[in-house]
């Protein structure tokens, strides 16, 4: 306990009041939400179901088929994903035109939008304002899940960068926390009340825009996209809580320096580009291990994977909540250790965790009929896996798309980390009940193979990226891009310096020089 009260303090102590406020208001009505959208359809989903059948047949005088509803709901599920897939394809050009802030401002408008229609179809008797709801809320989770960890990775100080970066994971947990207490029969599960599940997010969205407003934008943003040293230098001030911000107005500089006539990278110029080939790839290895993980499955599906491990109905959403708690806890405690363990431990170490439990979960879910207390062991089971990617794979990978590029090709990794993320969301949403079907209790073992797999490629690729810089990341990677980034000559202009570093090293050996 001791030692959790001292990492606290260590985490804090160099964090301004801006810069947490900065992070709480953009993670609540940002990544919250998209937690809370993960989880807030699984306690209604019975109530939710009926409504699409009612609706069907007062249309069309029948009821629907079980098939038939079994696939709408699974589209209804998993079209959030394809919202997301959009926000995360067009948030490039929105972050580059509006700046990092002003597009988690603008994307409010996509969350109140999403709620009036989900919270009214009811009313209106029509599920495909339901869906067309997800949909929307779907673009506004894709811009967020990109424009925040981009917004953060650019106003914290390298030192608590990982610390602030797990923000954006805590809060998909506080969401899904709070989809499942809200959900609970006692307040908004129930069959007349469930659209206000719907209509309250509403709230986080409009506590953003209130607040956002008056926190400066994004430093880096400014001076190196915008070449504006006078706000720039304000916007340090405020989020570092110190006048002399010299150095850090310098380091960036020299990178502006280096980048003057550099446009943003597309992602085919990102995806061509030798020096930064194996942070793309590990960057494409671990949003998909996230997604394709299982946790999704668990997060949509919580209710009927404890109603088959032979949980009493009753008390399904009761148990469901534990899961919430655990996940908070865990992406709590991960964000107090990342910058004294690093990511690379955190983040093998939890896919290593979930392939044993998920072992052990396929073993109890298959003799649970044999042993009366196995459906204990499931719930333990499901809480262990969950603690395992929150204390790593839950909110590392976005820490990691901002650590491995720089500035110009921040928001072309984004577009393809989040691509990526939301391809996988939907394929998990839309496929895991047939899956379910299909394989019975050994379902989750499709997932413990997706996490071995993560884990051993990240345990040959996967550099420690804990207080280094940018240079010293592309280091690290420089023999696996084949590239050469030392320069033993005289120091040369930045520029002719930046080309220098690209040069592979097949071109150096030949005796190439640079003057």
């Amino acid at each position: 306990m001791l030692t959790i009260a001292i990492s606290f303090f260590n985490v804090f102590q160099d964090w301004s009041g801006s810069l947490i406020v900065a992070s709480l208001v953009g993670a609540f009505g940002s990544s919250f939400l998209y937690g809370y959208n993960l989880s807030v359809v699984n306690a209604p989903a019975v109530y939710i179901k009926s409504f699409y059948n009612e609706t069907w047949q007062r249309r069309y005088g029948f009821s629907m088929e079980e098939n038939t509803l079994t696939l709408l709901w699974s589209i209804t599920v998993s079209v959030f994903a394809i919202g997301g897939l959009v926000g995360a394809i067009i948030v490039t050009p929105i972050v580059k035109f509006f700046g990092r802030k002003r597009t988690l401002l603008l994307n409010n408008v996509f969350a109140v939008v999403a709620a009036l229609l989900m919270s009214l179809s009811m009313l209106a008797g029509s599920f495909e304002m339901l869906i067309l709801g997800r949909i929307i809320m779907g673009v506004d989770a894709g811009i967020s899940l990109s424009a925040l960890p981009m917004y953060l990775s650019e106003i914290s100080p390298k030192e608590i960068r990982g610390s602030l970066g797990q923000v954006t994971a805590i809060f998909i947990c506080i969401g899904v926390f709070t989809g499942q207490v809200l959900g609970l029969p006692e307040i908004f599960g129930t069959e007349s009340r469930w659209p206000y599940l719907f209509g309250m997010i509403i709230v986080p969205s409009l506590i953003q825009a209130v607040i956002l407003p008056f926190l400066p934008e994004s430093p880096r943003y400014l001076l190196l996209e915008k070449h504006d040293t006078r706000r720039a230098e304000k916007a340090f001030q405020t989020f570092l809580g110190k006048e002399d911000v010299s150095h850090e107005v310098e380091e960036v500089l020299s990178e502006s320096r280096v980048q003057r006539n550099t446009k943003l990278v597309s992602v085919l110029q990102l995806l061509r580009t030798q020096a930064v080939r194996w942070q793309v790839v590990t960057v494409v290895v671990t949003m998909g291990c996230y997604q394709l993980c299982g946790l999704n499955a668990i997060w949509y599906y919580t209710n009927s994977i404890f109603s088959e491990s032979g949980i009493n109905h009753e008390t399904i959403p009761y148990v469901t909540l534990s899961t919430g708690a655990v996940e908070t806890v865990a992406a709590v405690f991960s964000g107090l250790v990342i910058e004294r363990l690093g990511r690379r431990p955190l983040l093998i170490g939890g896919f290593g965790l979930m392939v044993v439990f998920f072992a052990v979960l396929t073993t109890s879910l298959t003799l649970q009929d044999k042993v009366h207390w196995l459906p204990y062991l499931s719930i333990a089971c499901i809480l262990a896996i969950i603690a395992s990617f929150c204390i790593g794979p839950g909110g590392i990978p976005f820490v990691l798309t901002g650590e491995f590029f720089q500035q110009s090709q921040r928001p072309a990794a984004f577009m393809i980390a989040g691509t990526v993320n939301w391809l996988s969301n939907f394929a998990v949403g839309l496929l895991f009940p047939f899956i379910q079907s299909g394989l019975q209790t050994y379902c989750f073992l499709v997932f413990a193979a997706i996490c071995s797999a993560g884990a051993t490629y990240l345990f040959f690729v996967l550099p420690e990226t804990k207080n280094k810089t940018l240079n010293e990341i592309s280091q690290a990677f420089a023999k696996k891009n084949k590239v050469s980034l030392e320069i033993n000559h005289r120091p040369l202009p930045p520029k002719l310096s930046c080309v220098a570093s690209l040069l592979p090293s097949s071109e150096r050996k030949k005796g190439r020089r640079w003057s």
